[in-house]
């Protein structure tokens, strides 16, 4: 059926396919983070492609979100959300074993990328990871989100530099939808 529909669009003269945003909702997730050093394997390698190539990264503004994992089945791959609790764009371009033991029980987790795609800041950088998890993990996190949500592109993680105060503790997640 959908490849009528794309065979339709191509024959009224629209040559690039529509892109269809679901509609924006609350969910609450679970948060970790991970980076060049406890990544499976160590580095910068992710399993999807979603645009720029096999390797993790972003600013996190919508045109540029930064990489998160999860469990397969639950997020589509390449799907972007919305962090309140950082202010960021997110899309999911890997996977998480963690993550799919959470999923197994019903339980929903990211798992967001912070640093460098070329530098290993390991302990440190691990450090950094614990000090954003939040306290509980569960955020609510915005699916289908509009692209115009406020931005804070600072990175979490750069060499020796952690920016786990400029995350939002508290916030009304339902007014970013």
């Amino acid at each position: 059926m959908s490849l009528i529909i794309v065979a339709m669009l191509l024959c009224a003269g629209l040559s690039s396919p529509l892109v269809i945003r679901q509609s924006c909702h609350v969910q609450d997730a679970a948060h970790t983070f991970y980076g060049f050093p406890d990544n499976d394997p160590p580095g910068c390698v992710i399993a999807y492609d979603c645009g720029r190539g096999l390797t993790a990264g972003g600013a996190g503004t919508f045109n540029d979100p930064l990489t998160f994992a999860s469990a397969p089945g639950e997020f589509q791959i390449c799907e972007i959300i919305y962090d309140p609790y950082l202010r960021k764009y997110l899309r999911m371009e890997d996977s998480c074993d963690s993550c799919n033991r959470d999923w197994a029980n019903k339980v929903w987790h990211i798992d967001i990328w912070t640093g460098s795609s070329t530098v290993n800041g390991g302990n440190d950088q691990v450090n950094c990871e614990n000090r954003l998890t939040p306290a509980p993990q569960h955020k609510p996190i915005i699916r289908g989100p509009g692209p115009n949500l406020p931005v804070d592109a600072t990175p979490l993680y750069v060499t020796s530099v952690c920016n786990a105060g400029s995350v939002l503790s508290s916030y009304d997640a339902q007014s970013f939808c």
